[in-house]
């Protein structure tokens, strides 16, 4: 079963970026997935194949997949890299159009100080 054309296309765009995007630990990689209920946000060093930091919207309070809360989601999971004092990411969209959710996260991790 191949899956539907939406899914198929999604699996194409995450091949294509995940062959640029490679996470180190100085400077790993912010992965983002979305469910139709939830968001979910990765820390991930592929050097060492571990994740660092994740947030989901399962954990956070003020809403489940809405925009609010996915910028909630990008502003705390940039205070756990400062905890963990990572100032730098390589942003991986995971294969979904960086619009709606998936610009938020990165908008309120730039916003409380990520850089990409």
């Amino acid at each position: 079963m191949a899956g539907s054309a939406k899914t198929v296309a999604r699996s194409r765009r995450q091949e294509r970026v995940r062959r640029r995007v490679r996470g180190t630990d100085a400077r790993p990689r912010l992965c983002v997935f979305r469910s139709n209920r939830h968001t979910y946000v990765q820390v991930i060093s592929d050097e060492t194949g571990r994740t660092i930091a994740a947030v989901s919207t399962m954990k956070l309070d003020g809403g489940t997949g809405n925009k609010a809360a996915a910028r909630k989601m990008g502003e705390r999971i940039a205070e756990l890299c400062r905890e963990r004092n990572i100032t730098e990411v390589v942003f991986d969209r995971n294969g979904f159009l960086y619009h709606g959710r998936i610009k938020e996260v990165a908008d309120g991790a730039r916003a409380a100080g990520l850089q990409f």
